[in-house]
């Protein structure tokens, strides 16, 4: 079991701790309020997802051996325009840079999407989750 808090520092800013004693800003400024001084809320579900997947899909290559050398993932959300503004799809693009085998970037995308990223299993099934990736040659 984890545990996070979250500080309230006024206005619609508040600060977030990890259950390793990471922070993270969060929220908009207390002076003006279409002004973010931290992470949106709702952006901070779609840090989650990506990076929860990255995790997975980085540590399966590195036990294959693969010649990995970056990647980068978009997560794009779409959500409902009334309140609770909840998502009903989110879409992960992943970006790598390597002589990295397609095969083998299929097969850890599936795993962590299906079977390992705790964040994407929990939203399924009500969000639908999709994924595609490039492969750029170093």
């Amino acid at each position: 079991m984890s545990t996070v808090t979250l500080r309230w520092v006024e206005g619609s800013l508040m600060v977030g701790t990890d259950s390793t004693g990471h922070s993270v800003v969060i929220g908009k400024s207390p002076d003006d309020k279409s002004i973010f001084l931290g992470v949106k809320p709702s952006d901070l579900l779609l840090l989650a997802a990506a990076s929860c997947s990255a995790y997975d899909v980085v540590e399966i290559l590195n036990k294959q051996r693969e010649p990995l050398l970056d990647l980068k993932i978009s997560c794009e959300g779409q959500q409902k325009a009334d309140p609770p503004y909840n998502f009903t799809r989110i879409h992960l693009h992943y970006r790598f840079v390597g002589e990295v085998s397609n095969e083998k970037i299929q097969k850890a995308i599936q795993l962590s999407e299906e079977k390992y990223c705790s964040v994407i299993n929990s939203l399924r099934p009500g969000v639908q989750v999709t994924s595609d990736f490039e492969i750029v040659q170093s």
